[in-house]
């Protein structure tokens, strides 16, 4: 088989503990790239977050972001292509995450917004100073995330975090069963909360079929629940060592954790 699009999640998956590329990485995917394999991001996070990987990678594909929310191209700056969350429905999970106590960042148009800080916002604010100027996230702490949903264009989703568990998954399956929500956990204390139907998977086929590709030709690999929608509809899809073992058992290879060079050797492997 002649893979032609290797599609990269990022925490976890391409990303170290310390939110870098290794460089056998690196050194592998340029390679990829000057063999003319497309390389394309697919990741739960905000556009504005992704700068450095994308710029570290010098790619020229557009960034699969928030889940499959959107399609992002970083030469135009603009959203290409798009399934916002309706606003009567985001302000629905706004009350939801007051009754449960749950913290949400809201990812809209260019920025992310947070109500009250939390581990994950301070940690982020944390990682974005240590980036150059141009390259760090746009967060903003506002009076009343209701209000923001109306002052955005765009709502594109919310990341949701609890210490309690069993709280989060309460508030995931009533914001999916009663407002028809797409909720996917990204982590083990997080779940995004997005339009319903929006997926990595989705979007990936949707812009692999408009470069005249089928997900039979794409390597993807991913770490998480919210990479299984590309994992198990691709040519192979590829989980990492860190993964939980369902997620494993549905991925064509499992390879070592992303602290080590698994994801290179796959492509010199299987692809170049």
């Amino acid at each position: 088989m002649t893979y032609r699009v290797i599609a990269l999640d990022l925490d976890g998956t391409l990303l170290d503990r310390q939110k870098r590329i290794l460089p056998e990485s690196l050194s592998a995917l340029a390679d990829a790239r000057a063999a003319g394999i497309k390389v394309i991001i697919a990741t739960g996070r905000h556009h504005v977050a992704i700068h450095p990987f994308y710029q570290a990678l010098a790619l020229d594909t557009p960034a699969i972001c928030c889940n499959g929310t959107y399609l992002y191209d970083y030469q135009a700056r603009k959203v290409i292509t798009s399934d916002p969350m309706d606003k009567i429905k985001a302000k629905k999970v706004v009350d939801l995450l007051e009754y449960y106590g749950i913290h949400g960042l809201l990812y809209v148009d260019d920025a992310m917004l947070y109500q009250q800080p939390s581990g994950h916002v301070e940690r982020s604010i944390a990682w974005g100073k240590t980036l150059p100027e141009g390259q760090q996230p746009t967060i903003i702490q506002v009076n009343s995330l209701r209000e923001a949903v109306d002052d955005a264009h765009s709502v594109w989703k919310f990341a949701t975090s609890h210490h309690d568990l069993d709280a989060l998954e309460a508030f995931a399956q009533q914001a999916e069963k009663e407002l028809g929500l797409a909720c996917e956990w990204s982590w083990h204390d997080q779940v995004d909360i997005a339009k319903g139907g929006n997926s990595k998977g989705r979007r990936l086929q949707e812009w692999v079929e408009s470069q005249g590709l089928s997900m039979a030709d794409v390597v993807a690999f991913g770490d998480n629940y919210n990479d299984l929608s590309m994992l198990e509809n691709v040519g192979l899809g590829v989980a990492m060592g860190n993964a939980d073992d369902e997620i494993k058992s549905r991925a064509g290879l499992v390879i070592a954790d992303h602290e080590q060079p698994g994801i290179a050797e796959v492509i010199r492997s299987k692809v170049l």
